[in-house]
């Protein structure tokens, strides 16, 4: 991720017609880059929190696109863990800090518990080596399960967190399907398949003269849950029919 400012500065030079940016950091460098060529964003989690458009439906400046923003995922996701996990009632929040987005994610997070009664123990990665600290924090913490928030740091071990989480017999509820993908036990979330498909008709706005400041951030219209049954055994979970009915796939 330490490359973004570099690479975004060489888009500028070579005079792209429009830069399109997956995730807040990437945003981040093209904005830094730029503030004339174009930007369409495909899955930033809270962009008028992190600086980058005045408002949803205006966002004034070179950017637009789509972002992940959904506070009612929060309540769920703790819902569905809520549903597989017999007495749930702390859960570990492992995500990193820096990450644009996380403050308000968290507290939205935190609000939620709230409703359902559960509580909370933020855990900060913020390097490759915190993830089993984290692990450790939440074993000795005595959490129930385990939610991840938008990370690129976790995403880049996805399979290391899963196996993780396997290790410690935790039932896990990721923010992205590559971790499901990768061992992990459920997804639910914001499809970002859906979202860069939908990213493409910015682009092709963009370049038959649109202005980015005047076309309004969309947000989420498509979500998914996924569950992976070969995570559930060895923990000794037992998912209700319930949830699985519910699910867009199950891997089993």
């Amino acid at each position: 991720m330490d490359r973004l400012p570099t690479l975004a500065a060489e888009l500028v030079r070579l005079k792209v017609d429009v830069i399109v940016t997956a995730g807040g950091q990437a945003t981040r460098a093209a904005k830094q880059a730029t503030s004339t060529i174009p930007i369409v964003m495909t899955q930033d989690p809270d962009p008028v929190s992190s600086g980058f458009v005045a408002s949803l439906a205006r966002p004034a400046g070179n950017i637009t696109g789509l972002s992940t923003l959904a506070p009612e995922l929060s309540g769920k996701r703790l819902e569905l863990l809520g549903e597989v996990v017999p007495k749930f009632s702390r859960v570990a929040i492992v995500g990193t800090s820096t990450q644009p987005g996380h403050a308000q994610t968290v507290k939205e997070l935190e609000l939620a518990a709230k409703k359902f009664k559960v509580q909370t123990q933020p855990l900060d990665v913020l390097k490759i080596s915190d993830i089993e600290i984290a692990f450790r924090a939440a074993s000795s913490g005595r959490a129930d399960g385990v939610l991840t928030l938008t990370s690129a740091i976790l995403r880049s071990q996805r399979a290391h967190l899963a196996s993780l989480a396997v290790k410690n017999r935790m039932a896990a509820i990721y923010n992205d399907i590559q971790f499901v993908e990768a061992g992990g036990l459920i997804f639910y979330g914001v499809s970002s398949l859906d979202l860069d498909r939908r990213a493409a008709s910015f682009v092709d706005k963009i370049l038959k003269g649109a202005k980015p400041g005047d076309l309004p951030i969309e947000q989420p219209a498509k979500f998914e849950l996924v569950v992976n049954l070969k995570a559930a055994k060895p923990i000794g979970l037992t998912i209700p029919p319930n949830v699985l009915a519910r699910a867009d796939r199950v891997i089993r």
